[in-house]
């Protein structure tokens, strides 16, 4: 059998069939831990496209995706150009691990917690990454986790390389508490449900 090419492979990640499959992968691993998934469904691809366009895909370092899920953000960036094998990919789920792997198998695909970044990417990086892209629930978590989270994934990224992070609340998720990075906001994206903005944080 010959193998898809990236954009192939993201072709088929938008077939109804594969999003309605994704939908309820997507519910049944909320209904296990809904705190930690945050969402019942994988970003909407409007949503998904602008996340992905803060990325260069021109760049050569690490490309940081944090609760990929089943891979609706991951596909955006394979389809902007970043190639799959600079892509690092943590996820919590098991699932959710062993289906990213099948759909993205050049990208490093981490089961760890993403709250615990040194720790879970400690000896995984060959340089400091270019980007970073979450899809975290932070607002399930206390300020200072959120903080520390984005402390830990700066330290581990080049100057000035965006944190980008979607919310479907009306204020940044991350306190802006700090004058060590700088916050800028999306308008807001109707096309997604529910509706999202994404923030882009980087060091001064």
């Amino acid at each position: 059998m010959v193998d898809q090419t990236p954009m192939s492979r993201v072709t088929a990640l938008r077939r109804p069939e594969k999003r309605h499959d994704d939908e309820a992968r997507f519910l049944k691993n909320w209904l296990k831990n809904p705190l930690r998934m945050g969402a019942v469904a994988p970003s909407g691809p409007v949503l998904a496209r602008r996340m992905a366009s803060y990325v260069d895909p021109a760049g050569t370092g690490p490309v940081i995706e944090l609760g990929p899920g089943t891979g609706a953000i991951t596909a955006a960036l394979v389809a902007r150009g970043v190639d799959p094998r600079r892509l690092v990919l943590v996820e919590y789920s098991v699932d959710f691990c062993r289906l990213l792997r099948e759909r993205f198998p050049t990208a490093t695909v981490i089961h760890g917690d993403a709250y615990t970044l040194n720790r879970t990417l400690s000896g995984r990086l060959s340089e400091p990454a270019d980007a970073l892209v979450s899809g975290l629930p932070l607002m399930t978590r206390p300020e200072p986790i959120r903080l520390k989270l984005l402390n830990d994934a700066l330290a581990l990224m080049k100057p000035g390389a965006p944190f980008v992070q979607f919310t479907y609340s009306v204020t940044s998720p991350i306190p802006m508490k700090s004058s060590a990075f700088t916050a800028e906001p999306s308008e807001r994206i109707w096309r997604n449900i529910p509706p999202a903005r994404v923030w882009v944080y980087r060091t001064v």
